[in-house]
């Protein structure tokens, strides 16, 4: 009999993990939270006056949340090792980044939703036309350390040198390094790109792009229930046509809607 009590309570206990609502999955403190590339356009803009977050992260979490029944909050991290850092210490309960194999070593990637393109800054006169023709003897190409343009140019620049900056440079110092020629390239994703040369005549973003990644949810390693919830609602949103929708609407260049993981 005894045993027979023991071995029931044991499976009490168990039923939890195995039949807890997607709430209970995704936002276990009854808020879903969230952490996000703050600096990165493809993910959100974020306000500088009123701190407000909009964009497709914004969205994706707005609506999972409003499929949960919880409220939610947005944290910016100012890198992926700050999103990373977020999902290891339990700040956050989801978290948003391009998708590498070393950061598949830290966290576990679900839910694809965008694909965004990278390209190059430079200097307006610049006669590099294409991304190809950054990759030369001589010339210096600027990328953020961590970011997936220095992770991608790092380990394919064959001629040319990689200067690899621990943050963005602000918009000044930016032209500053191009037109000094300290920097012949800058290497971004496209957006970011467009951004910095709408707002300088002295700069000149590259139409073409040298790498294409997938912008992707991710989770704490070895989360199952968690990733497999993301998946659902991502293939489900991306399906009626709300990631493309929400991509127009923030008016994103160099950025397509992901094509489901296989």
């Amino acid at each position: 009999m005894r045993n027979s009590i023991i071995l029931l309570l044991a499976g009490l206990l168990s039923v939890p993990a195995a039949a807890q609502s997607p709430a209970g999955t995704l936002a276990p403190t009854g808020t879903l939270r969230a952490a996000f590339l703050g600096t990165n356009p493809v993910h959100a803009r974020v306000d500088p006056q009123t701190g407000a977050v909009t964009g497709p992260v914004a969205d994706l979490v707005k609506e999972l949340a409003r499929q949960l029944g919880v409220p939610y909050t947005l944290v910016p991290a100012p890198n992926p090792a700050g999103v990373i850092d977020h999902l290891k210490k339990r700040t956050v309960d989801i978290g948003f980044m391009a998708y590498d194999e070393s950061r598949a070593q830290e966290v576990d990637f679900a839910g694809p939703f965008a694909l965004m393109n990278s390209s190059y800054i430079v200097r307006a006169d610049s006669p590099i036309q294409k991304t190809a023709d950054a990759d030369r003897t001589g010339l210096q190409i600027g990328v953020v350390r961590g970011q997936s343009q220095q992770l991608f140019l790092s380990a394919n620049v064959k001629n040319a040198g990689v200067k690899v900056f621990e943050t963005m440079p602000p918009q000044a110092e930016l032209e500053r390094l191009i037109a000094s020629g300290e920097i012949n390239a800058f290497g971004v994703n496209s957006q970011r790109a467009i951004d910095a040369a709408a707002a300088s005549p002295r700069l000149r973003a590259l139409p073409d792009s040298f790498l294409g990644v997938e912008q992707s949810f991710v989770v704490e390693k070895g989360s199952v229930a968690k990733a497999a919830a993301i998946n659902r609602f991502v293939d489900a949103v991306r399906a009626s046509g709300f990631v493309k929708a929400s991509i127009e609407r923030a008016n994103l260049a160099g950025v397509d809607v992901a094509s489901p993981r296989k």
